[in-house]
């Protein structure tokens, strides 16, 4: 009898969209590292050729790749097992873990806590900098926005009839921490402010007050800074 190892109950909302055979085969990679295409076929249940169609597509959509089994005797055997991204897909407890861990920071030192997120944010500044000196100030703007695309808040930034800008953030890559920290959301506006010091930078749509996106109105302090 060959075990059968239990297959991850929890799951995440991309994982939880893929059909239910390649979920299956994921998470057997997941559990036993790496698998042959036979041994995937006996655990989901289904035909080798089958199995082949559901591998080849979860190899084309990045989340497995292979290495060819070489034995000695007839062709040579795939054998597969997840990429990065792939594992990717399975739960992680990062912010749990993260808020729980600033938790006990407060507790044992309010003080600590603001240091924390004011020195994030000065490394995060310094690396910005790097990549926005010398920039003209529009320049200055898509960079900044491309900065904050690349840390996850899928943001963009659209030039107003006026001169002006809007600079959005359509995810909040820390939520779950700002829900509970403000001074995440705090440390965000002061490095848009820090960045911009030509500029006077306001936010006009939070996350957290209920609106659907971050929003920062950016509007040069002079005409030649905005033409800059």
């Amino acid at each position: 009898m060959v075990a059968h190892p239990p297959v991850p109950t929890s799951t995440t909302p991309a994982l939880a969209g893929l059909p239910e055979t390649r979920r299956e085969m994921l998470g057997f990679l997941k559990r036993s590292g790496e698998a042959s295409t036979e041994r995937l076929s006996e655990f989901t249940g289904i035909t080798p050729s089958g199995a082949r169609q559901h591998l080849t597509a979860l190899e084309q959509d990045g989340f497995i790749t292979h290495r060819n089994d070489r034995d000695g005797r007839g062709r040579p055997r795939k054998i597969y097992r997840l990429t990065p991204a792939g594992d990717a897909l399975f739960p992680r407890a990062y912010v749990e873990l993260t808020n729980e861990l600033l938790e006990y920071v407060e507790d044992e030192d309010p003080a600590l806590l603001s240091r924390i997120f004011d020195r994030r944010g000065l490394r995060r500044l310094e690396r910005a900098r790097l990549r926005t000196q010398d920039l003209s100030f529009a320049e200055r703007v898509a960079e900044i926005a491309r900065i904050l695309d690349e840390d996850g808040y899928l943001a963009d930034f659209v030039a107003q009839d006026d001169g002006s800008y809007l600079i959005r953030e359509h995810n909040c890559a820390v939520l779950a921490i700002a829900e509970k920290y403000g001074h995440a959301c705090s440390t965000e506006l002061t490095f848009l402010q820090a960045l911009l010091p030509d500029a006077e930078v306001t936010r006009v749509a939070h996350r957290i007050g209920g609106g659907h996106v971050c929003a920062y109105h950016v509007v040069a302090k002079t005409e030649g800074a905005a033409t800059a």
